[in-house]
Parts: C-alpha cells; structure tokens; sequence
C-alpha cells in the first residue's frame, strides 16, 4: 500500500539540525536562517509531509515555533521511545544521520499526532517557572552551605550572594503575577485550580507550564504524563508490586508539595490518604495516590464541564 504520507526526521543539536528525507540527507543551521532554508527545501516536496524530532531541553523550541508558523504539521516525540524503538530494530550505533532515519522510521511505524501549537503565553509561563526551579535550588544549596559555619570572608559572599538571589526570585513571581494579568484564559485556569484546597498560585503555575495538555486529558493519560499511575509487574504466576515509572519529573514535584498540603487539610484526601495507611499502605505509596487523584481531578476541572468533585 502506498504511503499517504511523508515523514522529514531531523536530529536536532544545539547548533545544526540533520534533516532527513526519504533518501534525501541535509544540514542547516539550528537558527533563524536554518530554519528558513529548511522551510525554502519542503516548498518543492508533493504531496503531505509531517516532520518530526525530539524533545531536547530548550534545543527542538525554537524551530518547532518556526514550522507550526509556517503552518506545517510536526511531532515532538519522546527520546527514550525512540532510542527503544532503534534498539528493537537492531541498530545500536548512534549518529546524527541514523537518528534522523531511525527518526523516520519510528514516524511511519508509530503515525505520531502532530504537535499542538501553544500560545506565546505558555513560552513565557514556562521560562519563568523553570527560572524560579533553579533560584529555589540554587537558594537552598547556598542556605545549606551558610549553615556550616563558614569563614567570615565566605559567609559575607553567600550571605550577598543569597540577597541576590532572593531578589531574583521576588522579580520573577511578580513577573508571573503580570503576566496573569494580561492573559485572560491562564488567569482562569489558576483560578480554578486554586479552587483545590492544598494547590497554591506557583503549584497551578507550575503545572500549567510543565503539563499545558492539561484539560484535554482523559484520567488514565493525566495520571500517565504525571507518572503517578501505577504500572503492573507480572509474569505468569508472578504477581510483582505495582509501582510508578516515567513522566514528567516537573510535575511530580509540583504535585507533591500540593499533595502533602492536601493530605492534611483537603477534607476528602485526607480521608482518602489515612484510608491507606490504615489498609496498611506505606506512607509515600499513599501520598502518590493523592498525587494521582489529585492530577486527574485538576484535569477534569480544566475541561468545559467538570465531572468530578474534591
């Protein structure tokens, strides 16, 4: 059967993007002009065509806003999926040529939905909060450090250093703060979200950055991209523990704060997490089935006619 489509893999590094085409090879640059070129290529190409990379840290964001202009279809996949699907078909041997064929091939085999494209908003959401992830991190670790009775050379410096960094942070929040007031659809997404007993403003941020297909979710895909859903582990008469695996590190952690909140004091989880533990549930196995519950009704509060209740 002939195929009603053509898939362009492209191997996208920090500074060149190794596009590949049926039989057809080529490099541009992973800028403005590359990206141009690349565009200037596909003109002359019959038929429909469907591109298709990786997600690779902040690498893939700029040419995956330049095709979705451009208004051609692209698919942002997951690497580790793609690295499985190349081991399963023997090919062990990594370069930027065999990942963009593997790339195609993985394509035809699998017909990945397009990407969908996201408002500007969202960009700036997302660097925001991911800006905000690393003042935490960095606050904590020179906090740490301070509270080992330095000398008072460098205890003067993280005490400065510290300052600024908390400065940072207090821009940033206000930074988020604005933006909320000048985007009326994510101002009302963190208002219902907030609805939660237990989910604060920078956790609604948060996870509309880190997870923006939420709302559109059914509850066994929230719970899936989140990676609280618990996953079998059996084998004939082998029935193994189930346990979590997978998604997306930044919400998890988001969730968690707000999950611990809600165990406590969100009058239906908390009832819900000591039910565990007095079915002789570990601690932390119950908090991430507060973690999952919680995720899939924040979905569904998300969508035009919530169906559930918390």
């Amino acid at each position: 059967m002939k195929q009603s489509k053509d898939y362009l893999g492209i191997d996208v590094s920090k500074e060149q993007l190794y596009c590949q085409l049926g039989s057809k090879s080529f490099l541009v640059a992973n800028h403005s002009k590359g990206f141009a070129q690349l565009l200037a290529q596909l003109k002359t190409h019959p038929g429909p065509l469907q591109l298709i990379c990786e997600a690779t840290g902040p690498y893939h964001l700029a040419l995956v806003a330049a095709i979705q202009k451009a208004r051609l279809a692209i698919s942002v996949v997951n690497p580790r999926q793609v690295r499985d699907f190349a081991r399963a078909k023997g090919i062990l041997a990594k370069t930027d040529r065999i990942d963009a064929k593997v790339l195609c091939s993985y394509a035809e085999a699998m017909s990945p939905a397009p990407t969908a494209q996201l408002p500007a908003a969202w960009h700036q959401l997302s660097e925001l909060i991911h800006r905000r992830t690393v003042l935490i991190d960095m606050i904590t670790a020179e906090k740490n450090r301070l509270a080992q009775n330095p000398s008072p050379t460098i205890a003067k410096l993280l005490t400065t250093h510290l300052r600024q960094l908390q400065k940072q942070l207090k821009a940033i929040e206000e930074s988020c703060q604005q933006l909320l007031k000048q985007h009326q659809e994510l101002h009302d997404k963190c208002h219902r979200l907030t609805q939660v007993k237990g989910v604060g403003l920078i956790t609604a941020l948060s996870l509309l950055a880190s997870m923006p297909e939420l709302g559109s979710l059914s509850r066994n895909q929230a719970a899936a991209l989140s990676g609280t859903a618990p996953l079998n582990c059996d084998s004939g008469q082998f029935r193994g523990p189930r346990s979590t695996w997978g998604g997306r590190a930044a919400v998890r952690r988001a969730l968690y704060m707000a999950a611990l909140v809600a165990s406590r004091h969100n009058p239906i989880l908390k009832s819900f997490y000591q039910r565990l533990i007095a079915a002789g549930k570990k601690p932390k196995v119950a908090l991430t089935a507060v973690m999952r519950k919680l995720v899939i009704f924040l979905n569904s509060s998300l969508k035009p006619q919530p169906s559930l209740a918390l």
